[in-house]
């Protein structure tokens, strides 16, 4: 998969795992037609689930000794936090008593800790090689992925969240330009 990422992302023939982070980071944010790290990787476009997907499948594949690891965050979005985070075209898709959703990062191990990696948005800051980022949603409950990922998330989705209200949430949050 790192090579065809190395092509898409016009990336030097042995990149550094910041290089790579900082390409899937550099990613336009939308749903591509085959959610998976693979139709992000083909449509040069994800999601949380498909960016953070391809980013592990890429880091496992050359830098095992990272751990890479899957969290999924379920938290509430209210149209304050919509607006302040991603503006008022966003938040006008908020109802008012805000909507549950659940927002999908990365986790590697460095120095012996575990450092958190969210490259959803191409707007948020890069990662530096060695400190955390920051998550690009609010405080919530973390949930480690297992074997199946994407079962995991549609399993929590199942349990927390409304489609009709998180998917115009969603919509929005990919026609930000």
């Amino acid at each position: 998969m790192l090579k065809s990422l190395i092509v898409r992302a016009g990336l030097p023939e042995n990149p550094s795992v910041e290089e790579v982070v900082e390409a899937v980071h550099l990613m336009p944010y939308g749903r591509p037609a085959e959610r998976s790290a693979h139709g992000a990787l083909t449509e040069w476009q994800g999601t949380c689930s498909t960016k953070h997907a391809l980013l592990a499948a890429v880091l496992a594949e050359q830098w095992p000794r990272l751990k890479p690891q899957l969290v999924h965050r379920v938290y509430r979005c209210t149209p304050e936090d919509a607006a302040r985070s991603f503006g008022p075209a966003v938040a006008a898709t908020v109802p008012g008593k805000g909507l549950w959703d659940v927002h999908r990062y990365l986790t590697v191990e460095l120095d012996g800790g575990r450092v958190v990696i969210d490259v959803t948005f191409p707007s948020g800051p890069s990662w530096d090689g060695s400190g955390s980022m920051p998550i690009a949603c609010g405080r919530g409950s973390d949930h480690l992925a297992g074997s199946d990922p994407d079962a995991d998330k549609r399993a929590l989705e199942e349990a927390h969240c409304d489609p009709g209200t998180r998917e115009p949430f969603i919509a929005a949050l990919a026609s930000r330009k």
